[in-house]
């Protein structure tokens, strides 16, 4: 009976992996587009003090960090930063306070090797939250009402 139960289980999850990934790349998508869209021009380094204030994973070669919670960063990585999306933290190396294109690096804290920045862009994040706030906007229609019995 156990059996059953296990193998239903696996079915199921299955089923439900399959129905949610197209969503999922969608969302990803959309969430990079704001990113891009409310990215500035390149530049060589920022100033970052620990720790951390937030970060989202965008995909294996881009994410976006918070200084600060308005002030971001995106960052672009060499290569691709193996299982960057599934990380739980990430770690930046920096020199006196400084991240750097082409020196300071993304750690992912798995057994891959760290992954190196290869462009940074200011994000504003006023214009981000406008362009996420338009993803979000839906179209409805009010209900006519139901006839009296």
């Amino acid at each position: 009976m156990s059996c059953v139960r296990v193998l239903m289980a696996i079915v199921l999850a299955g089923l439900l992996a399959a129905c949610s990934s197209v969503p999922y790349a969608q969302r990803q998508q959309q969430r990079q587009a704001a990113y891009l869209a409310a990215a500035g021009a390149p530049v060589r380094s920022f100033r970052f003090f620990a720790p951390l204030w937030s970060w989202e994973p965008l995909s294996d070669t881009q994410l976006a960090v918070y200084t600060r919670p308005n002030k971001a960063w995106l960052l672009d990585v060499g290569g691709a930063c193996q299982n960057l999306e599934f990380t739980n933290a990430i770690g930046l190396t920096s020199n006196l306070d400084e991240v750097s294109v082409n020196f300071d690096k993304v750690l992912t804290g798995h057994r891959d090797f760290p992954c190196t920045i290869t462009r940074i862009r200011p994000v504003d994040v006023a214009r981000l939250k406008i362009e996420q706030a338009k993803q979000r906007k839906i179209e409805s229609e009010p209900r006519t009402a139901a006839p009296v019995r």
